[in-house]
Order: C-alpha cells, then structure tokens, then sequence
C-alpha cells in the first residue's frame, strides 16, 4: 500500500503562492488517479483537483484558474501549485491516491491563508 509524505504547508498571505508536494513510497495497485482533498473545521472533506493516470485533469470550481495538479512519475510525487490564495483556502489538504477498492490517504497539512 502506497504511502505519502506531505509537505509545502504554510502560513501565506491572501494573493500569495504555496506549492505543496505529496512523494510516494510503496505501492497502490491498480491506481487510477491522484488527487488533492481539503477539509476546513466543520466542513466536510472536499475534493480540490485529481489527475487521472491518462493525465488528465480535474479542479473544483472553487480553485479554478488558481490552482494546479501535476505529477512526476519518475519520483512518484505530486504537486499542488496554489496561487493567488484566499482566506476561503484554509484547510488541511490531503493527497490521496485511488484505485478500485477505495485508495491511501497522506497524513495532510495544514495551510492556512491570513493577513
């Protein structure tokens, strides 16, 4: 079963930049996608973006044209390009990786959007 080590969390201002990164250790079979998950206390766990094993992409509306999935297959590692971060963005963000039977979720971390 993979593993993660989530990193790039932070304290940033509102309209700044952080780059989260999610690498890999182990193995998922059969994986389908990767993705980026956020949860704010009391709300429920959300999706933020997926990349799909064809490459492809998907966002929360949310976090369109601001936010940005990709990957590195060589070094199994995921990344979350946040730009121009709203206060709204605070959140625990957890990688996951999904396949047929459910997926791995990374331990999260926290970012948190303020002046």
């Amino acid at each position: 079963q993979v593993q993660f080590v989530e990193s790039g969390g932070g304290l940033v201002q509102p309209g700044g930049s952080l780059r989260l990164s999610c690498a890999a250790s182990g193995s998922i079979f059969r994986l389908l996608a990767m993705g980026w998950y956020r949860q704010a206390p009391g709300k429920e766990r959300e999706l933020v973006a997926n990349i799909f094993v064809d490459g492809r992409t998907n966002y929360a509306d949310s976090v369109k044209g601001r936010f940005t999935i990709s990957r590195d297959n060589a070094k199994i590692t995921v990344y979350l390009q946040m730009n121009s971060l709203k206060p709204d963005d605070t959140a625990v963000y957890y990688c996951k990786a999904i396949n047929l039977r459910g997926g791995s979720w990374g331990q999260g971390t926290q970012v948190t959007v303020s002046s």
